[in-house]
C-alpha cells in the first residue's frame, strides 16, 4: 500500500503539470481564443440552444399550452410522415434532385478552378474570377427573377429568339420536364464561381517541383492535370463530398419555393418546401418540425457512413 502513493503522487504532480502548461497556452494565445468566442456564441445560439425545442415533434404542440402543456404522442407524427402518399412523392423529388446536384453542381468548381488556374495571363485570371464570383452575391429572388425576364413565353429573351428562328415558344417556367434542369443550371450559375475558392487554394498547395519534373519528363498539360493537380486535391474533394452527401434532404427552401407553381408542383415539391407549407401555412407545428428532425437524422447517418467509407480506401474523412 505504501509503495503504491507515490506512484498516484507522481501521476497527480504530473497532471497538475499539464494543466498549468494547458493554461499557459490558453493565456499566450488569449486574443485568439477571444476572436473564436463571437463564431461559439452563434453556433450556441442559432445552432444548439434550438435543438431543445425538437421536443415538439413528440408532442401535440398547442402554442397557447407551450412545450410543458402540450400533449406527449410519441411517435405519431413520424408515422404519418412514412405512411402517407405524399412521402413517397417528396422522397423521389429530393433524390432526383439532389444527384442531379452531385452529377452536375459538385464537380463543375472542380473542373472551373482546374481551368482557371491552366491560364497564363494572371490578369485573365483574375478578370474572370471576379466576373463569375458576382452571382454569388445575388440573393435567390434576384437569381430566379433574372431567368423569369428571360424565360417567361410573355417576351422573354429566350423564347424571342426561338420564335424568331422559327420555333415556337416554350413554357420554362410552367412545364415540370423544364423545372430540374432550370433548378440545376441556376446553382450551377449562382454558386460555380464562390465553389472554386477552395479548389484553387487547393492547388496553390501543389508542390511547384511536381510540375517541373513532369515537364522534364515531356508530359503534357492534360496529364500533370490527371498525374499531380487531381491527387493534390483529391481530400478536398473527398471533405466536400461527404459535407455534400449530409445535405441529401437539404436542397434549400427558398430556391424551389421561388420557382415553384401549381403546374410543375408534383415535381418542385420537396422536403423544404413541404416542411414550410404543413408548419406556416397548415400550422402543423409538431408534423413539421418531425419532418425536419427526420431530414437532420438522415443527414447525420450519411455524413457518418461516408465518413467510415472514406477512411477505409485511405482518405482522411472529415474527422
Amino acid at each position: 500500500m505504501a509503495s503504491t502513493l507515490p506512484i498516484q503522487r507522481t501521476k497527480k504532480e504530473r497532471k497538475a503539470r499539464l494543466r498549468k502548461k494547458k493554461w499557459a497556452q490558453v493565456k499566450s494565445s488569449k486574443f485568439l481564443y477571444l476572436m473564436l468566442l463571437p463564431g461559439i456564441l452563434y453556433f450556441l445560439v442559432f445552432k444548439y440552444l434550438p435543438m431543445g425545442g425538437l421536443i415538439i415533434a413528440f408532442q401535440d404542440y398547442q402554442p397557447w399550452a407551450g412545450i410543458a402543456g402540450s400533449p406527449f404522442v410519441g411517435l405519431k407524427h413520424f408515422i404519418r410522415l412514412f405512411t402517407e402518399d405524399t412521402f413517397v412523392l417528396l422522397m423521389r423529388n429530393t433524390l432526383v434532385i439532389f444527384g442531379m446536384n452531385i452529377a452536375f453542381s459538385f464537380p463543375f468548381p472542380i473542373l472551373l478552378a482546374i481551368l482557371l488556374n491552366e491560364l497564363r495571363s494572371k490578369k485573365l485570371r483574375k478578370g474572370i474570377q471576379t466576373i463569375i464570383y458576382l452571382p454569388h452575391f445575388m440573393s435567390w429572388v434576384i437569381v430566379v427573377s433574372i431567368f423569369y425576364v428571360l424565360l417567361t413565353t410573355e417576351g422573354g429573351v429566350i423564347n424571342n429568339i426561338i420564335q424568331a428562328n422559327g420555333g415556337e415558344r416554350i413554357s420554362f417556367l410552367t412545364n415540370p420536364n423544364w423545372l430540374r434542369p432550370m433548378y440545376i443550371f441556376q446553382q450551377v450559375w449562382k454558386g460555380a464561381g464562390w465553389g472554386t475558392i477552395v479548389y484553387l487554394a487547393a492547388i496553390t498547395n501543389v508542390d511547384e517541383q511536381l510540375f517541373e519534373a513532369a515537364d522534364m519528363d515531356g508530359a503534357n498539360r492534360f496529364r500533370k492535370i490527371w498525374h499531380i493537380t487531381l491527387p493534390a486535391i483529391r481530400p478536398t474533394i473527398i471533405t466536400l463530398l461527404i459535407l455534400k452527401i449530409g445535405d441529401v434532404l437539404e436542397l434549400g427552401f427558398e430556391h424551389m419555393f421561388l420557382l415553384m407553381n401549381s403546374l410543375n408542383r408534383d415535381v418542385a415539391q420537396i422536403f423544404d418546401t413541404y416542411v414550410y407549407t404543413a408548419g406556416i401555412q397548415n400550422g402543423q407545428l409538431s408534423y413539421s418540425t418531425a419532418v425536419g428532425l427526420f431530414k437532420g437524422l438522415i443527414g447525420l447517418i450519411l455524413v457518418v457512413l461516408a465518413n467510415k467509407l472514406a477512411k477505409k480506401v485511405g482518405e482522411d474523412g472529415v474527422y
